[in-house]
Protein backbone atom coordinates (compact mmCIF):
# COMPACT_ATOMS: atom_id res chain seq x y z
CA UNK A 1 0.00 0.00 0.00
CA UNK A 2 2.52 2.11 0.86
CA UNK A 3 5.23 1.67 -2.02
CA UNK A 4 2.11 2.61 -4.29
CA UNK A 5 1.63 5.83 -2.52
CA UNK A 6 4.78 6.99 -2.75
CA UNK A 7 5.43 5.82 -6.12
CA UNK A 8 2.52 8.37 -7.37
CA UNK A 9 3.64 10.98 -4.93
CA UNK A 10 3.30 14.47 -7.28
CA UNK A 11 6.13 16.69 -7.72
CA UNK A 12 4.88 19.14 -5.38
CA UNK A 13 3.55 17.43 -2.81
CA UNK A 14 7.02 15.52 -3.35
CA UNK A 15 9.47 18.60 -2.43
CA UNK A 16 6.38 19.91 0.24
CA UNK A 17 7.18 16.82 2.32
CA UNK A 18 11.24 16.59 1.86
CA UNK A 19 10.79 20.08 3.32
CA UNK A 20 8.61 18.93 6.13
CA UNK A 21 11.39 16.19 7.03
CA UNK A 22 14.67 18.36 7.12
CA UNK A 23 12.84 20.93 9.03
CA UNK A 24 11.71 18.16 11.42
CA UNK A 25 15.18 16.69 11.79
CA UNK A 26 16.63 20.69 12.04
CA UNK A 27 14.19 20.48 14.91
CA UNK A 28 15.52 17.51 16.63
CA UNK A 29 19.29 18.72 15.87
CA UNK A 30 18.85 22.20 16.42
CA UNK A 31 16.35 22.81 18.95
CA UNK A 32 16.17 26.46 19.08
CA UNK A 33 15.03 26.31 14.85
CA UNK A 34 11.64 25.57 16.60
CA UNK A 35 11.94 28.68 18.78
CA UNK A 36 13.03 31.42 16.11
CA UNK A 37 10.64 29.41 12.93
CA UNK A 38 7.03 28.65 15.23
CA UNK A 39 4.69 31.40 14.87
CA UNK A 40 4.22 33.17 17.89
CA UNK A 41 1.28 36.07 18.39
CA UNK A 42 1.64 39.33 17.17
CA UNK A 43 1.48 40.17 20.70
CA UNK A 44 4.52 37.95 21.72
CA UNK A 45 8.06 39.61 22.14
CA UNK A 46 9.06 36.29 20.19
CA UNK A 47 6.90 37.42 17.12
CA UNK A 48 8.49 37.87 14.33
CA UNK A 49 7.17 38.65 10.82
CA UNK A 50 9.08 35.42 8.61
CA UNK A 51 7.27 33.26 11.27
CA UNK A 52 4.19 33.28 9.14
CA UNK A 53 6.06 31.85 5.89
CA UNK A 54 7.95 29.26 8.11
CA UNK A 55 5.80 28.00 10.84
CA UNK A 56 3.72 25.32 8.97
CA UNK A 57 6.97 23.62 7.83
CA UNK A 58 7.20 22.88 11.98
CA UNK A 59 5.62 20.17 13.43
CA UNK A 60 6.24 19.23 17.39
CA UNK A 61 8.80 17.42 18.48
CA UNK A 62 7.48 15.77 20.99
CA UNK A 63 4.72 13.99 18.75
CA UNK A 64 5.76 12.09 15.51
CA UNK A 65 2.06 11.71 14.79
CA UNK A 66 1.58 15.47 14.28
CA UNK A 67 3.92 15.69 11.35
CA UNK A 68 3.26 11.58 10.17
CA UNK A 69 -0.44 12.57 9.88
CA UNK A 70 -0.51 15.74 8.53
CA UNK A 71 2.30 14.59 5.50
CA UNK A 72 0.04 11.28 5.07
CA UNK A 73 -3.09 13.92 4.53
CA UNK A 74 -0.71 16.25 2.14
CA UNK A 75 0.57 12.77 0.04
CA UNK A 76 -3.07 11.52 -0.08
CA UNK A 77 -5.29 14.75 -0.72
CA UNK A 78 -2.24 16.59 -2.32
CA UNK A 79 -1.44 14.58 -5.26
CA UNK A 80 -4.55 14.58 -6.47
CA UNK A 81 -5.06 17.93 -6.24
CA UNK A 82 -1.80 18.94 -7.77
CA UNK A 83 -2.52 16.46 -10.64
CA UNK A 84 -6.39 18.36 -11.17
CA UNK A 85 -4.57 21.80 -11.21
CA UNK A 86 -1.36 21.78 -11.98
CA UNK A 87 1.98 22.50 -9.67
CA UNK A 88 2.06 26.54 -9.80
CA UNK A 89 -1.77 26.54 -9.05
CA UNK A 90 -1.44 23.83 -6.15
CA UNK A 91 1.66 25.35 -4.92
CA UNK A 92 0.15 28.52 -4.63
CA UNK A 93 -3.34 27.05 -2.97
CA UNK A 94 -0.99 25.62 -0.18
CA UNK A 95 0.52 28.47 0.74
CA UNK A 96 -2.77 30.76 0.64
CA UNK A 97 -4.54 28.21 3.07
CA UNK A 98 -1.41 28.50 5.33
CA UNK A 99 -1.46 31.73 5.32
CA UNK A 100 -4.93 31.82 5.75
CA UNK A 101 -4.82 29.64 8.54
CA UNK A 102 -2.20 31.88 10.19
CA UNK A 103 -3.91 34.91 10.12
CA UNK A 104 -7.40 33.87 11.29
CA UNK A 105 -5.83 32.27 14.18
CA UNK A 106 -3.38 35.75 14.76
CA UNK A 107 -6.49 37.88 14.56
CA UNK A 108 -8.94 35.48 17.14
CA UNK A 109 -6.56 34.98 19.62
CA UNK A 110 -5.90 39.20 19.56
CA UNK A 111 -9.77 39.08 20.34
CA UNK A 112 -9.85 36.53 22.96
CA UNK A 113 -6.48 39.26 24.28
CA UNK A 114 -8.70 41.82 24.34
CA UNK A 115 -11.96 40.59 25.69
CA UNK A 116 -9.70 40.17 28.79
CA UNK A 117 -7.98 42.95 28.75
CA UNK A 118 -10.87 45.16 29.17
CA UNK A 119 -12.19 43.71 31.76
CA UNK A 120 -8.88 43.91 34.47
CA UNK A 121 -7.89 46.13 36.79
CA UNK A 122 -5.01 48.29 36.07
CA UNK A 123 -3.14 46.54 39.27
CA UNK A 124 -3.83 43.32 37.42
CA UNK A 125 -2.91 44.91 33.53
CA UNK A 126 -0.14 46.06 35.63
CA UNK A 127 0.98 42.77 37.06
CA UNK A 128 0.21 40.45 33.63
CA UNK A 129 3.09 43.64 31.93
CA UNK A 130 5.39 43.30 34.61
CA UNK A 131 5.79 39.56 35.18
CA UNK A 132 3.64 38.21 32.67
CA UNK A 133 6.70 37.23 30.04
CA UNK A 134 9.37 36.42 32.32
CA UNK A 135 7.36 34.30 34.06
CA UNK A 136 6.49 32.43 30.72
CA UNK A 137 10.36 32.33 29.55
CA UNK A 138 10.81 30.42 32.75
CA UNK A 139 8.02 27.97 32.66
CA UNK A 140 5.71 29.06 35.05
CA UNK A 141 2.50 31.18 35.25
CA UNK A 142 0.07 33.39 37.52
CA UNK A 143 -1.87 31.63 39.96
CA UNK A 144 -5.30 33.79 39.03
CA UNK A 145 -6.73 32.05 36.51
CA UNK A 146 -7.61 34.61 33.77
CA UNK A 147 -3.88 36.19 34.33
CA UNK A 148 -2.93 32.81 33.31
CA UNK A 149 -5.42 32.56 30.64
CA UNK A 150 -3.79 36.35 29.44
CA UNK A 151 -0.76 34.91 29.68
CA UNK A 152 -0.80 31.88 27.45
CA UNK A 153 -2.56 33.60 24.71
CA UNK A 154 0.07 36.37 24.58
CA UNK A 155 3.22 33.76 24.35
CA UNK A 156 1.77 30.30 22.99
CA UNK A 157 3.68 30.15 19.81
CA UNK A 158 1.51 27.65 16.95
CA UNK A 159 3.25 25.46 14.34
CA UNK A 160 2.39 23.32 11.85
CA UNK A 161 0.57 22.18 8.10
CA UNK A 162 -2.57 21.81 9.48
CA UNK A 163 -3.98 25.01 8.39
CA UNK A 164 -2.68 24.17 4.67
CA UNK A 165 -4.05 20.78 5.05
CA UNK A 166 -7.25 21.37 6.22
CA UNK A 167 -7.39 23.58 3.16
CA UNK A 168 -6.44 20.38 0.99
CA UNK A 169 -9.05 18.59 2.73
CA UNK A 170 -12.31 21.48 2.00
CA UNK A 171 -11.11 21.01 -1.85
CA UNK A 172 -11.30 17.77 -2.14
CA UNK A 173 -14.57 17.59 -0.95
CA UNK A 174 -15.56 20.07 -2.70
CA UNK A 175 -14.03 18.61 -6.03
CA UNK A 176 -14.84 14.72 -5.63
CA UNK A 177 -17.37 14.96 -2.81
CA UNK A 178 -19.03 11.87 -3.32
CA UNK A 179 -15.28 9.96 -3.53
CA UNK A 180 -15.66 7.55 -0.49
CA UNK A 181 -12.63 7.35 2.33
CA UNK A 182 -12.00 5.13 4.75
CA UNK A 183 -11.81 6.53 8.58
CA UNK A 184 -9.23 4.87 10.86
CA UNK A 185 -11.05 5.45 13.93
CA UNK A 186 -13.17 3.94 13.51
CA UNK A 187 -12.75 1.67 10.47
CA UNK A 188 -15.80 2.72 8.51
CA UNK A 189 -16.22 4.34 5.21
CA UNK A 190 -17.41 7.85 4.43
CA UNK A 191 -17.61 10.27 1.38
CA UNK A 192 -15.63 12.48 1.53
CA UNK A 193 -17.89 16.31 1.67
CA UNK A 194 -19.26 14.15 5.16
CA UNK A 195 -15.79 13.71 6.07
CA UNK A 196 -15.18 17.88 5.73
CA UNK A 197 -18.78 18.88 7.01
CA UNK A 198 -18.90 16.46 10.16
CA UNK A 199 -14.67 17.81 11.04
CA UNK A 200 -15.20 21.63 10.21
CA UNK A 201 -17.93 21.41 12.60
CA UNK A 202 -16.43 19.82 14.86
CA UNK A 203 -13.28 22.07 14.49
CA UNK A 204 -15.71 25.44 14.97
CA UNK A 205 -17.23 23.93 18.17
CA UNK A 206 -13.92 23.15 19.81
CA UNK A 207 -12.86 26.52 18.61
CA UNK A 208 -15.41 28.09 20.14
CA UNK A 209 -15.44 26.46 23.40
CA UNK A 210 -12.17 27.72 24.25
CA UNK A 211 -11.22 25.42 26.58
CA UNK A 212 -7.97 26.31 28.12
CA UNK A 213 -6.32 22.94 28.58
CA UNK A 214 -6.80 22.60 24.63
CA UNK A 215 -3.53 23.49 22.51
CA UNK A 216 -4.95 22.45 19.24
CA UNK A 217 -5.61 25.91 16.86
CA UNK A 218 -9.05 25.24 15.59
CA UNK A 219 -9.68 28.59 14.21
CA UNK A 220 -6.25 27.93 11.90
CA UNK A 221 -7.96 24.78 10.77
CA UNK A 222 -10.90 26.41 9.88
CA UNK A 223 -9.19 29.17 8.49
CA UNK A 224 -7.36 27.05 5.99
CA UNK A 225 -10.70 25.65 5.46
CA UNK A 226 -12.32 29.26 4.55
CA UNK A 227 -9.48 30.25 2.35
CA UNK A 228 -9.33 27.10 0.45
CA UNK A 229 -13.30 27.07 -0.21
CA UNK A 230 -13.19 30.86 -0.96
CA UNK A 231 -10.56 29.97 -3.48
CA UNK A 232 -11.51 26.89 -5.01
CA UNK A 233 -15.25 28.79 -5.65
CA UNK A 234 -13.45 31.80 -7.35
CA UNK A 235 -11.21 29.39 -10.19
CA UNK A 236 -15.21 28.19 -10.71
CA UNK A 237 -14.00 24.53 -11.22
CA UNK A 238 -16.58 22.36 -12.62
CA UNK A 239 -17.88 20.48 -10.14
CA UNK A 240 -19.52 17.63 -12.83
CA UNK A 241 -16.12 16.75 -14.15
CA UNK A 242 -15.32 15.29 -11.01
CA UNK A 243 -17.02 12.53 -9.41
Amino acid sequence: MFSNILKNISPVVKNILLINIVFYIAQWTFPAVTQNLELFPITSQQFRPWQLATHFFMHSPFSIGHIFFNMFALVIFGSQLERVWGPQRFLGYYISCALGASILHLSVNYLRIHNIEVELSLEDLELFRNSGYEAFQKGMNFKDPILAQLNLLHHTPMLGASGAIFGLLAAFGYLFPNTELMLLFPPIPIKAKYFVIGYAVLELYLGVSNNPSDNVAHFAHLGGALIGIIIVLYWGKNRNSFF
